[in-house]
């Protein structure tokens, strides 16, 4: 039995519950009129509309609710309002035409546990702006997107290799794909990879793991809706606990490089921003780099660097398993490209693009992370409906990489959305599994990079078939609940190309 499913009621602290959201809804429904939200379904008394949202399955939900209430429409968590975006118009429009109005984050019970406002992702206003503008740039001085970042991943792929080779064939976790990723990012942040069988480097898979798999708990959605009634959940209390192990490790980094920084030769994502910090203490500039903003900043780098690409390229692995045309038909195009020996780079790409559609397509079906909230950060009126300051909207990525408008067969792994008739690669606006606008992912560049050389590199080396007693109809393509929507926990055989 997983923690959060022990959680036991008794009968006093059921009604204790009802009365409490019963207050919490009257309240709600008796604070003064406001202008009128999108409409949306029908919401009911101390739950709202959560009888028709599956917690685990957000992006479905609303899908069907799109159905019936259009692309715009509004939910009640509870007593809280949420405006949903689906489709790829609605999603567009907000974010990228009308972005500055729906640049901010709501607060979200766990995350301002955890972060207090701090880090890039679930920050606002000025400490957001300035933190992420001065990492994305410290990330690009430490080689994203250049010839030394390639070399770096290929190195990667080398260790990644050997670490397959070593099972000689017999079956293994998918997620042993999870080391690569992660090290790059390890390494961007701490100057160097880790090896494989390095104790730290296996506490922190293990914790981004666990609390990725917390976050998608059933009772951590209620813990966010209801957060005074916290101490009936468990799955924050964990999260939170798991988070402060990973703190404990960071904070020694940090306060090592604190000790060793050369501003003259910063190495590492961590020398820079302490480099920033003693730059502000000595300009007595606005103090935005404190300890604990560099501190939530690394954070939200390797829980989020390490956990989407690593569970995309898993995917990746799932779906050569599951369709062995497709991987053959990788396989001889890169057999014709590169040949037994070179290594890819990445603007083979533009030679590949059978490969660079294979990949594309694996982002859009996995659909990773299926949303991010956002919040209106001032008021505005979007197709015409008014939303006030501070309302939290929800612009669901996954209807986006599943719009039926924009795919020919949404709901099915098809590399030919990304293809013309002649076998060109052709680029789709729809195609935004990194989100858009301003807060777009900040490691874009870099995952993409990763994408293709792991893949590519991966399938020249080997090919993937599942372990003995199942078969290609045997692999379910639904996904595995966590924060992200990961793939079934299956294994996978690699046998060498010859």
């Amino acid at each position: 039995m997983v923690p959060w499913e022990s959680a036991i009621l008794s009968p006093t602290v059921i009604v204790w519950l009802f009365a409490v959201l019963l207050l919490a809804t009257f309240w709600c429904l008796s604070s003064p009129g406001k202008p009128s939200l999108p409409p949306g379904p029908l919401a009911l008394p101390f739950i709202g509309n959560l009888h028709l949202i599956d917690c685990t399955r957000q992006d479905v939900s609303f899908m069907k609710l799109s159905e019936k209430h259009g692309p715009v429409f509004t939910v009640h968590f509870g007593p809280q309002k949420t405006v949903v975006l689906t489709g790829y118009e609605a999603v567009k429009e907000a974010l990228l035409s009308r972005g500055n109005e729906f640049i901010d984050r709501p607060l979200i019970p766990i995350f301002d546990r955890i972060q207090h406002g701090n880090g890039m992702f679930f920050s606002v206003g000025e400490l957001w702006k300035t933190t992420r503008r001065y990492s994305l740039s410290s990330i690009r001085d430490l080689g994203m997107g250049t010839k030394r970042m390639e070399e770096r991943i290929l190195e990667e792929l080398h260790f990644l290799s050997g670490k397959i080779n070593s099972f000689k064939g017999e079956s293994f976790p998918l997620r042993e794909f999870s080391c690569a990723p992660t090290n790059i990012t390890f390494a961007i942040l701490f100057g160097d990879r880790f090896d494989y069988a390095d104790p730290t480097f296996i506490t922190f898979l293990n914790l981004v793991h666990d609390v990725m798999t917390l976050l998608g708990a059933p009772f951590l959605h209620l813990f966010n809706v209801y957060p005074f009634l916290g101490f009936l959940f468990k799955p924050h209390k964990m999260i939170l606990k798991k988070i402060d192990e990973a703190c404990a490790v960071l904070k020694k980094h940090i306060q090592t490089s604190k000790q060793s920084i050369n501003e003259n030769h910063l190495l590492n994502y961590i020398d820079v921003m302490l480099f920033k910090q003693q730059e502000e203490e000595r300009i007595k500039a606005k103090n935005i780099f404190h300890d604990a903003n560099v501190l939530a900043s690394v954070l939200d780098l390797v829980m989020a660097g390490t956990e989407t690409t690593a569970t995309t390229l898993q995917w990746a692995i799932l779906l050569m398993m599951k369709y062995p045309e497709i991987q053959r038909k990788v396989q001889e195009e890169i057999k014709r490209v590169l040949g037994a020996g070179r290594l890819p780079t990445f603007e083979d790409k533009k030679q590949m693009p059978f490969a660079n559609a294979v990949v594309h397509e694996v982002q859009r079906f996995a659909s990773v992370v299926p949303q991010l909230p956002r919040c209106t950060a001032v008021d505005t009126h979007f197709r015409g409906y008014f939303i006030p300051k501070g309302t939290t909207v929800i612009p669901s990525l996954t209807s986006v990489l599943y719009d039926k408008t924009q795919w020919e067969t949404p709901n099915r792994f098809n590399p030919n959305h990304f293809l013309d008739a002649e076998g060109h690669f052709v680029k789709k606006d729809a195609f935004m599994p990194f989100s858009i606008g301003r807060r777009n992912c900040l490691g874009e560049g870099l995952a993409k990079m990763e994408l293709f050389l792991f893949f590519v590199g991966l399938l020249q080396r080997f090919t993937f078939r599942p372990p003995p007693g199942m078969t290609e109809s045997d692999l379910d393509l639904n996904i595995n609940v966590a924060f992200t929507r990961r793939p079934q926990p299956y294994s996978t055989c690699a046998v060498p190309c010859e």
